[in-house]
């Protein structure tokens, strides 16, 4: 299977990733500076340590395609808990839609990823 044209998938995961990053040690340095910079260790360590190999050109530890997607849900739903928590609905609402559209925008992305056979090494 051919990797998808994900383009606007990856503007749109981006966006979100960034109200994650934004966000959730936001919410969570009201409560514990410790649990804020570990949101952080978190949602950007996580992803940039263990990826699929064939989605990054740079892997550290190779995962496979399931892996990739659970980060990604977790990213997700970091941003909309958090953005629900922090800041007025109008503006969650509009976190909300914007995942809602990164989800579905990412299914070519997360099928594919799916198919690729996991080896590890890369």
């Amino acid at each position: 299977m051919q990797r998808p044209d994900d383009r606007l998938a990856s503007a749109l995961r981006f966006a979100t990733e960034l109200v994650a990053w934004v966000a959730t040690p936001w919410v969570l340095a009201a409560h514990s500076w410790a649990l804020a910079v570990l949101s952080l260790v978190l949602l950007i360590g996580l992803p940039t340590v263990f990826a699929t190999p064939g989605d990054k050109s740079n892997v550290i530890v190779p995962v496979p395609g399931e892996v990739t997607i659970l980060l990604v849900l977790l990213q997700f739903g970091a941003a909309v808990t958090s953005a629900w928590y922090l800041w007025p609905a109008w503006a969650a609402a509009l976190v909300s839609v914007l995942t809602a559209v990164a989800l579905v925008t990412e299914r070519p992305r997360w099928r594919w990823l799916r198919s690729l056979p996991f080896r590890r090494g890369g």
